[in-house]
Protein backbone atom coordinates (compact mmCIF):
# COMPACT_ATOMS: atom_id res chain seq x y z
CA UNK A 1 0.00 0.00 0.00
CA UNK A 2 2.56 2.60 -1.17
CA UNK A 3 2.54 5.37 -3.79
CA UNK A 4 -0.87 6.58 -4.64
CA UNK A 5 -4.23 7.71 -3.46
CA UNK A 6 -6.73 5.21 -2.14
CA UNK A 7 -10.23 6.61 -2.46
CA UNK A 8 -13.05 4.83 -0.74
CA UNK A 9 -16.22 6.20 -2.34
CA UNK A 10 -19.24 6.03 -0.11
CA UNK A 11 -22.09 6.45 -2.58
CA UNK A 12 -25.15 7.14 -0.48
CA UNK A 13 -28.91 7.14 -0.87
CA UNK A 14 -30.56 10.36 0.32
CA UNK A 15 -33.46 8.72 2.15
CA UNK A 16 -31.82 9.10 5.57
CA UNK A 17 -32.63 12.28 7.47
CA UNK A 18 -29.38 12.34 9.51
CA UNK A 19 -27.54 15.65 9.74
CA UNK A 20 -29.52 17.80 7.29
CA UNK A 21 -27.24 20.71 8.21
CA UNK A 22 -24.68 19.24 5.79
CA UNK A 23 -27.10 19.45 2.87
CA UNK A 24 -27.54 23.21 2.68
CA UNK A 25 -24.60 23.63 0.28
CA UNK A 26 -23.07 21.62 -2.53
CA UNK A 27 -19.80 20.92 -0.68
CA UNK A 28 -19.29 21.18 3.09
CA UNK A 29 -15.74 20.73 4.33
CA UNK A 30 -14.96 19.16 7.71
CA UNK A 31 -11.37 20.01 8.70
CA UNK A 32 -9.17 17.46 10.44
CA UNK A 33 -8.64 19.68 13.48
CA UNK A 34 -12.39 19.98 14.02
CA UNK A 35 -12.87 16.25 14.54
CA UNK A 36 -13.29 14.70 17.94
CA UNK A 37 -9.89 13.50 19.21
CA UNK A 38 -8.82 11.26 22.08
CA UNK A 39 -5.30 10.04 22.82
CA UNK A 40 -5.53 7.16 25.29
CA UNK A 41 -1.90 6.19 24.90
CA UNK A 42 -2.64 2.74 23.47
CA UNK A 43 -5.22 4.27 21.12
CA UNK A 44 -5.02 7.53 19.17
CA UNK A 45 -8.45 8.11 17.63
CA UNK A 46 -10.26 10.79 15.61
CA UNK A 47 -14.04 10.89 15.10
CA UNK A 48 -15.49 12.65 12.05
CA UNK A 49 -18.97 12.26 13.54
CA UNK A 50 -20.26 12.00 17.11
CA UNK A 51 -19.08 8.76 18.70
CA UNK A 52 -18.65 7.51 22.26
CA UNK A 53 -17.62 10.38 24.53
CA UNK A 54 -17.45 12.80 21.59
CA UNK A 55 -20.79 14.48 20.95
CA UNK A 56 -21.56 17.32 18.55
CA UNK A 57 -25.22 17.64 17.49
CA UNK A 58 -24.10 19.31 14.23
CA UNK A 59 -22.09 16.23 13.28
CA UNK A 60 -24.22 13.14 13.86
CA UNK A 61 -23.52 11.52 10.50
CA UNK A 62 -24.24 12.03 6.83
CA UNK A 63 -27.36 10.29 5.52
CA UNK A 64 -26.85 6.55 6.02
CA UNK A 65 -23.18 7.13 6.90
CA UNK A 66 -23.02 7.22 10.71
CA UNK A 67 -19.36 6.80 11.76
CA UNK A 68 -15.92 7.48 10.30
CA UNK A 69 -13.25 6.70 12.89
CA UNK A 70 -9.54 7.11 12.21
CA UNK A 71 -7.72 4.80 14.68
CA UNK A 72 -4.10 4.02 15.46
CA UNK A 73 -3.58 1.18 17.92
CA UNK A 74 -0.36 0.52 19.81
CA UNK A 75 1.47 -2.82 19.38
CA UNK A 76 0.03 -5.52 21.61
CA UNK A 77 -3.09 -3.47 22.43
CA UNK A 78 -6.66 -3.39 21.19
CA UNK A 79 -10.38 -3.35 21.86
CA UNK A 80 -11.56 -6.14 24.15
CA UNK A 81 -14.71 -8.15 23.45
CA UNK A 82 -17.64 -5.75 23.08
CA UNK A 83 -21.06 -5.79 21.45
CA UNK A 84 -22.85 -4.08 18.56
CA UNK A 85 -26.39 -4.14 17.19
CA UNK A 86 -28.14 -2.94 14.04
CA UNK A 87 -25.14 -1.48 12.21
CA UNK A 88 -23.12 -2.25 9.06
CA UNK A 89 -19.45 -1.97 10.04
CA UNK A 90 -16.69 -1.85 7.41
CA UNK A 91 -13.05 -1.78 8.54
CA UNK A 92 -10.19 -0.83 6.23
CA UNK A 93 -6.60 -1.40 7.37
CA UNK A 94 -4.12 1.15 6.00
CA UNK A 95 -0.94 0.03 7.78
CA UNK A 96 -0.06 -2.87 10.02
CA UNK A 97 -2.45 -5.68 10.91
CA UNK A 98 -5.64 -6.14 12.93
CA UNK A 99 -6.68 -9.39 14.59
CA UNK A 100 -10.44 -9.97 14.67
CA UNK A 101 -12.45 -12.45 16.73
CA UNK A 102 -16.22 -12.56 17.14
CA UNK A 103 -19.10 -14.48 18.68
CA UNK A 104 -19.95 -15.94 15.25
CA UNK A 105 -16.78 -18.00 15.41
CA UNK A 106 -14.74 -15.88 13.00
CA UNK A 107 -11.09 -15.24 13.73
CA UNK A 108 -8.49 -13.83 11.36
CA UNK A 109 -5.84 -11.15 10.84
CA UNK A 110 -6.67 -8.31 8.44
CA UNK A 111 -3.61 -6.68 6.88
CA UNK A 112 -2.91 -3.43 5.03
CA UNK A 113 -5.09 -3.15 1.93
CA UNK A 114 -7.74 -5.53 3.25
CA UNK A 115 -11.30 -4.85 4.36
CA UNK A 116 -13.85 -6.62 6.52
CA UNK A 117 -17.60 -6.22 6.81
CA UNK A 118 -19.62 -7.13 9.87
CA UNK A 119 -23.40 -6.96 9.98
CA UNK A 120 -24.17 -6.52 13.68
CA UNK A 121 -27.89 -7.08 13.21
CA UNK A 122 -29.60 -8.69 16.20
CA UNK A 123 -26.34 -8.59 18.12
CA UNK A 124 -22.70 -9.68 17.86
CA UNK A 125 -19.65 -9.43 20.11
CA UNK A 126 -16.15 -8.99 18.73
CA UNK A 127 -12.62 -7.94 19.66
CA UNK A 128 -10.00 -6.06 17.64
CA UNK A 129 -6.34 -6.41 18.58
CA UNK A 130 -2.97 -5.37 17.19
CA UNK A 131 -0.99 -8.64 17.09
CA UNK A 132 2.35 -6.97 16.36
CA UNK A 133 4.94 -6.44 19.09
CA UNK A 134 6.51 -3.42 17.36
CA UNK A 135 4.26 -1.96 14.63
CA UNK A 136 1.23 0.27 15.17
CA UNK A 137 -1.89 -0.56 13.17
CA UNK A 138 -3.67 2.28 11.36
CA UNK A 139 -7.25 1.64 10.37
CA UNK A 140 -10.45 3.39 9.38
CA UNK A 141 -13.79 2.10 10.55
CA UNK A 142 -16.97 3.09 8.72
CA UNK A 143 -20.44 2.47 10.12
CA UNK A 144 -23.59 2.66 8.02
CA UNK A 145 -27.16 2.41 9.24
CA UNK A 146 -28.75 -0.82 7.96
CA UNK A 147 -31.74 -0.91 5.66
CA UNK A 148 -33.77 -2.28 8.59
CA UNK A 149 -33.20 -3.58 12.10
CA UNK A 150 -33.03 -7.17 13.21
CA UNK A 151 -30.78 -8.56 10.45
CA UNK A 152 -28.96 -11.84 10.95
CA UNK A 153 -25.35 -11.13 12.02
CA UNK A 154 -22.71 -12.01 9.43
CA UNK A 155 -19.09 -11.37 8.50
CA UNK A 156 -16.85 -11.33 5.41
CA UNK A 157 -13.46 -10.12 4.21
CA UNK A 158 -12.02 -8.68 1.00
CA UNK A 159 -8.43 -8.15 -0.18
CA UNK A 160 -8.01 -5.55 -2.91
CA UNK A 161 -4.72 -5.47 -4.80
CA UNK A 162 -3.03 -2.33 -6.02
CA UNK A 163 -3.50 -3.27 -9.68
CA UNK A 164 -7.28 -3.58 -9.26
CA UNK A 165 -7.71 0.04 -8.20
CA UNK A 166 -5.03 1.96 -10.06
CA UNK A 167 -6.61 4.89 -11.89
CA UNK A 168 -10.22 3.85 -11.33
CA UNK A 169 -12.83 3.44 -8.65
CA UNK A 170 -12.96 -0.23 -7.70
CA UNK A 171 -16.21 -1.35 -6.07
CA UNK A 172 -15.46 -2.86 -2.64
CA UNK A 173 -18.90 -2.90 -0.97
CA UNK A 174 -22.45 -2.86 -2.34
CA UNK A 175 -25.98 -4.06 -1.53
CA UNK A 176 -25.72 -7.01 -3.94
CA UNK A 177 -22.05 -7.92 -3.63
CA UNK A 178 -21.46 -6.95 -7.27
CA UNK A 179 -18.02 -7.50 -8.82
CA UNK A 180 -16.88 -9.53 -5.85
CA UNK A 181 -17.45 -6.69 -3.38
CA UNK A 182 -18.47 -6.97 0.26
CA UNK A 183 -22.23 -7.15 0.78
CA UNK A 184 -23.66 -4.35 2.91
CA UNK A 185 -27.32 -4.15 3.89
CA UNK A 186 -27.90 -0.55 2.83
CA UNK A 187 -28.43 1.20 -0.51
CA UNK A 188 -24.86 2.51 -0.52
CA UNK A 189 -21.70 1.66 -2.45
CA UNK A 190 -18.07 1.92 -1.46
CA UNK A 191 -15.25 2.24 -3.98
CA UNK A 192 -11.47 2.14 -3.68
CA UNK A 193 -9.10 3.86 -6.10
CA UNK A 194 -5.36 4.41 -6.39
CA UNK A 195 -3.96 7.57 -8.01
CA UNK A 196 -0.46 8.77 -8.73
CA UNK A 197 0.33 12.48 -8.15
CA UNK A 198 -1.49 14.54 -10.78
CA UNK A 199 -3.78 11.68 -11.75
CA UNK A 200 -7.55 12.18 -11.47
CA UNK A 201 -10.67 10.02 -11.43
CA UNK A 202 -14.34 10.91 -11.67
CA UNK A 203 -17.56 9.16 -10.77
CA UNK A 204 -21.16 10.09 -11.66
CA UNK A 205 -23.63 10.89 -8.89
CA UNK A 206 -27.18 9.92 -9.75
CA UNK A 207 -30.07 12.27 -8.90
CA UNK A 208 -31.07 11.96 -5.25
CA UNK A 209 -27.68 10.62 -4.16
CA UNK A 210 -24.65 12.16 -2.46
CA UNK A 211 -21.03 11.31 -1.67
CA UNK A 212 -18.49 11.81 1.12
CA UNK A 213 -14.72 12.25 0.73
CA UNK A 214 -12.29 11.67 3.62
CA UNK A 215 -8.56 12.24 3.14
CA UNK A 216 -6.61 9.50 4.89
CA UNK A 217 -3.09 10.67 4.05
CA UNK A 218 -1.48 13.24 1.76
CA UNK A 219 -3.57 15.81 -0.11
CA UNK A 220 -6.04 15.94 -3.01
CA UNK A 221 -8.30 18.36 -4.78
CA UNK A 222 -12.04 17.69 -4.58
CA UNK A 223 -14.05 19.75 -7.07
CA UNK A 224 -11.81 22.78 -6.50
CA UNK A 225 -11.31 22.28 -2.76
CA UNK A 226 -7.82 21.40 -1.50
CA UNK A 227 -8.06 18.80 1.26
CA UNK A 228 -5.30 17.41 3.47
CA UNK A 229 -4.98 14.37 5.72
CA UNK A 230 -7.95 14.10 8.07
CA UNK A 231 -10.12 16.56 6.14
CA UNK A 232 -13.49 15.44 4.85
CA UNK A 233 -16.22 16.80 2.63
CA UNK A 234 -19.90 16.17 1.94
CA UNK A 235 -20.92 16.47 -1.71
CA UNK A 236 -24.58 17.09 -2.54
CA UNK A 237 -26.46 18.47 -5.56
CA UNK A 238 -23.65 17.52 -7.94
CA UNK A 239 -23.96 15.17 -10.92
CA UNK A 240 -20.38 13.90 -10.59
CA UNK A 241 -17.42 13.88 -8.26
CA UNK A 242 -13.79 14.30 -9.31
CA UNK A 243 -10.66 13.78 -7.24
CA UNK A 244 -7.11 14.68 -8.25
CA UNK A 245 -4.01 13.68 -6.34
CA UNK A 246 -1.48 16.36 -5.40
CA UNK A 247 0.97 13.93 -3.76
CA UNK A 248 0.88 10.23 -2.94
CA UNK A 249 -2.09 10.07 -0.56
CA UNK A 250 -4.97 7.99 0.70
CA UNK A 251 -8.58 9.07 0.72
CA UNK A 252 -11.98 7.89 1.91
CA UNK A 253 -14.80 9.31 -0.21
Amino acid sequence: MTDGVYCLLVYLMCKSFACRLWEASIIRVRKAGERGHFDHGWLDTYHTFSFGDYYDPAHMGFRSLRVINDDRVQPGQGFGMHGHRDMEIVTYVLDGALQHKDSLGNGSIIRAGELQRMTAGTGVCHSEFNPSDKEWVHLYQIWLLPEHKGLKPSYEELAVGEAQQRGRFRLVASPDGADGSLTIHQDARLYLASLLPGQAVAHPIEPGRAAWLQVLRGSVNLLGYDLSAGDGGAVTDENAISVQAAVPSEVLL
